[in-house]
């Protein structure tokens, strides 16, 4: 990525974006790194006999790993590379993620993939939970069936379930046993390492914002491949300390005129980030990110003092969490409205990879929220991981913000 180079080796960095020339923290060339000093970390970890849990989605209750002395790690799934292999398995009108995710799989070209003992999937929709079948065959897959309507008490009940069969299959497959105390000092662990993103990602309610959206979401995709996740807390934490010491120097990104962007939808990463890089090529700033490779999580920490089973408390937090795939989905548009005010939002772009059908579908609920309820400038793209559509992209992003 061209506006990812580091010019000088200094508190901060130069960088262009539409021709204007501002400075980036110099801590954020340690978060590009992750993923290179991770392999050597991953490997030492397997020789000591630590398990990894690769993990596809949020809804998977990553304390469970911690717990049992594990490493939960993302796996790889949003680059357009492997997705010709994968459709040699897989239809190709079949979402990108979904293809991305299986291709890196296949052509063993994920190395957290590679280094996972066990894979844990999850329902959330037709094509993953029938991608995960094809996975098994590759390395041993776990799936938690996943109820999509969440304000039933039967829905909590069979998700307390699921957890409860997930912490056998973990402790059978790692050899472990996961005791109580183990796993309330994993939502601990949990609670800072969502306490402190949410805390980065607030920046942008200062305007002007105080980091880019593509710096925003570099961060906090790479942190996700941190085998230490510790260490990821104090790295967003030194970023963090960073930026407000610039900002008290008078460092901002864009202006007052700058039209703040909030992009919705399915999530993104490094390499399926071209709608992000579009909108600040073209002048604007995606200052904040409502899916959940973004801020939604980031909403959902445990009451730590709460000391009931901790398995119904995680069910109860995982089960809230705003996805498309559940229905009705009212906690979706209640956080939209509220980031819309909060991060001081211009406008809103609807993201759907295609193929992507509950998204799609939800953009209607979303549209009208934004445009008749708010007032505000709106607009749903549909596209893939390809640069295909790259420039006819840009030209519809460019009109929007002209609305603006």
């Amino acid at each position: 990525m061209g506006d990812e180079r580091c010019y000088a080796k200094s508190l901060c960095r130069h960088s262009k974006r539409k021709g204007e020339v501002r400075l980036r923290p110099a801590l954020l060339e340690s978060f590009q790194e992750i993923r290179d000093k991770n392999m050597l970390t991953f490997k030492e970890a397997k020789e000591r006999g630590v398990k990894v849990a690769g993990i596809y989605c949020g809804y998977c209750p990553r304390e469970l790993v911690l717990a049992a002395g594990a490493i939960p790690v993302g796996l790889c799934g949003t680059r357009e590379e492997p997705i010709a292999a994968a459709e040699k398995d897989l239809p190709r009108n079949l979402c990108p993620l979904i293809k991305s995710s299986y291709g890196f799989a296949a052509t063993d070209t994920c190395p957290y993939f590679h280094f996972s003992d066990l894979i844990i999937g999850e329902t959330t929709c037709d094509g993953k939970k029938k991608m995960f079948e094809l996975l098994g065959k590759i390395k041993p897959v776990h799936v938690m069936n996943l109820p999509q309507i969440p304000d039933r008490e039967s829905s909590l009940k069979l998700w307390h379930d699921e957890l409860q069969r997930l912490q056998k299959v973990i402790e059978e497959s790692f050899a472990v046993e996961i005791s109580e105390e183990a796993l309330r000092e994993a939502i601990h662990q949990t609670n800072e390492e969502l306490r402190v993103r949410k805390e980065l990602l607030d920046l942008n309610r200062n305007k002007p914002a105080l980091i880019s959206g593509m710096d925003l979401l570099m961060t906090t995709f790479q942190v996700g491949f941190n085998a230490d996740h510790k260490e990821g807390v104090v790295m967003m934490e030194r970023l963090i300390a960073q930026v407000k010491e610039m900002a008290a120097q008078g460092h901002q990104v864009g202006d007052e005129k700058t039209p703040r962007i909030l992009l919705t939808g399915t999530p993104v990463g490094m390499g399926s980030e071209k709608i992000v890089s579009l909108v600040e090529e073209c002048g604007g700033l995606v200052v904040a990110m409502q899916n959940c490779s973004g801020y939604t999580c980031t909403q959902f920490m445990v009451d730590e003092n709460d000391q009931r089973d901790p398995l119904m408390i995680l069910a109860e937090k995982y089960l809230s969490i705003p996805c498309s795939v559940m229905t009705p989905n009212p906690g979706r548009l209640a956080l939209l409205e509220q980031m819309i005010k909060d991060f001081q939002i211009d406008g809103v772009i609807d993201l759907t990879w295609q193929a992507c059908h509950t998204f799609n579908v939800e953009s209607f609920n979303v549209s009208e929220l934004v445009k008749n309820k708010l007032g505000l400038p709106f607009i749903q793209i549909e596209t893939d991981y390809s640069n295909s559509d790259r420039e006819t992209l840009r030209v519809r992003i460019e009109a929007f913000l002209e609305m603006i």
